[in-house]
């Protein structure tokens, strides 16, 4: 066990005790509901990590093959890849489906459908085809209302060796809505759009044995979820800044931060310098457009106290620059030269896919364990 100021930094931190809250809160939403919990596990990619917000035993939804197969082979048995599959993903797919696994996999255009099915002699297993539902405008999708909808799933029920799984959704608009209310009704709507996809679909003669939804925004709203089978979301495990600033969680709510060290100064600028650049804390300015623009990060003393005012305002490859919102003057006991000092990621995906391992903390003063993270697609 090392002491937190005896890491090389910049370090990844995870706050266990905060992880474990955050994944209570999205179980007992779901429990409460009568909803399946289906975890993304793209913030962290880590089994470790896994094993408190998404156990085995559980289905969970990834972003990668090289996390399907990671996982595949930790002992998951229920694994929905959430990218529209392209062809050059078969290979990968059928090596999974050798692994005697359910696995799942995203369509939502006719193209897609004749291509996998022109292809899907080559599959060693039958494999499970949701169509994804556009129900915000936001991304990918099909609309429910689209009369290819049904063209869709037929092409894959009447091809050998797929077998239609159902429908999917993911509301990212949730990302712009500022107020309860607004990710009330998004998720609302999310959940209108593709029951009635599942609707449609089913009084064709194709049932849907998934009706899938989620973002973290619209799984913690207050919305209805009747008639789903199951719920997603991902970046709850943390949380992150862009959350905190829709008002899903608190600052003290997120669980993953970046220890850095301070450099040097900059007086006359009022900068503190950190060794925390993009390659730490990447270049995701997802705030940008909220209320309050974090920067790249909010500043946090070395324990994980916010510092009221204090961001990371610019970051070159391995430099980051923090300065105080107000322009006020460093606090010389607090910005010391060689002090820790820990940041809040404004996009904690993008922020834990700039390193290989998260060193675990339970306490803010010392390491507990190291978790390994999956990286590559």
């Amino acid at each position: 066990m090392k002491r937190l100021n005896e890491l090389m930094t910049p370090a990844c931190l995870i706050d266990e005790v905060k992880l474990k809250a955050n994944a209570a809160r999205v179980a007992e939403v779901c429990e409460a509901a009568g909803v399946a919990l289906r975890p993304h596990v793209k913030t962290l990619k880590s089994i470790e990590a896994a094993a408190i917000y998404a156990p085995a035993l559980m289905p969970i939804t990834v972003s990668t093959l090289a996390e399907a197969n990671i996982f595949a082979e930790a002992g998951y048995q229920d694994i929905l890849y959430a990218v529209g599959l392209s062809p050059n993903k078969l290979p990968q797919v059928n090596a999974l489906l050798q692994k005697a696994i359910t696995f799942t996999v995203v369509i939502d255009s006719m193209a897609a459908a004749n291509q996998l099915s022109q292809n899907a002699a080559q599959l060693s297993n039958v494999l499970q085809v949701a169509i994804e539902i556009d129900v915000d405008d936001h991304r990918a999708g099909v609309k429910a209302s689209d009369p290819q909808l049904l063209d869709i799933a037929q092409r894959i029920e009447q091809t050998d060796n797929l077998r239609f799984a159902g429908v999917m959704a993911h509301a990212g608009a949730s990302y712009q809505c500022f107020d309860a209310q607004s990710r009330n009704q998004m998720a609302q709507q999310e959940s209108q759009q593709v029951l009635l996809a599942a609707k449609t679909l089913a009084d064709h003669g194709l049932p849907c044995t998934m009706i899938s939804a989620g973002s973290t925004p619209t799984v913690l709203a207050a919305a209805s979820h009747e008639g789903l089978t199951e719920l997603r979301a991902g970046v709850y495990a943390t949380f992150d800044l862009v959350m905190a600033g829709l008002g899903v969680c608190a600052y003290t709510d997120i669980a993953l931060s970046v220890l850095t060290s301070i450099i040097g100064h900059q007086q006359e600028k009022g900068w503190v310098m950190i060794d925390a650049g993009w390659m730490a804390l990447s270049r995701d300015k997802g705030t940008s457009g909220q209320p309050l623009d974090c920067g790249y990060g909010l500043v946090c003393d070395a324990h994980g106290n916010v510092l009221d005012g204090w961001y990371v305002s610019q970051t070159n490859q391995e430099h980051g620059i923090i300065e105080h919102r107000d322009g006020l003057p460093a606090d010389p006991t607090v910005f010391a030269y060689g002090n820790m000092l820990r940041i809040l990621p404004v996009h904690a995906c993008a922020t834990a896919a700039q390193f290989n391992h998260y060193m675990v903390t339970n306490d803010n003063q010392t390491c507990s364990d190291s978790w390994q993270r999956i990286n590559g697609w």
